[in-house]
């Protein structure tokens, strides 16, 4: 039996839904930004893309975590 989803990785099919991107395509754009920190981020696909508060956390929460691991 599959677990379920949990964490901001259960947002992503809305959100490819919602905006029609695949998730891949936001988190490339996430790396473009490396310089700014988590809200910034967050602000910055609010403005510039036009995603929701939520969609954009979960999405940038998720392309961070990885760096937050590597610097423990």
């Amino acid at each position: 039996m599959t677990e379920p989803v949990k964490g901001p990785a259960s947002y992503f099919p809305s959100i490819e839904k919602k905006y029609g991107q695949p998730i891949a395509h936001w988190l490339a754009l996430i790396e473009t930004q490396a310089d700014l920190k988590h809200m910034e981020i967050v602000n910055w696909l609010k403005s510039e893309h036009g995603m929701g508060h939520g969609h954009a956390n979960a999405v940038v929460a998720y392309a961070l975590a990885p760096k937050k691991d590597q610097n423990t």
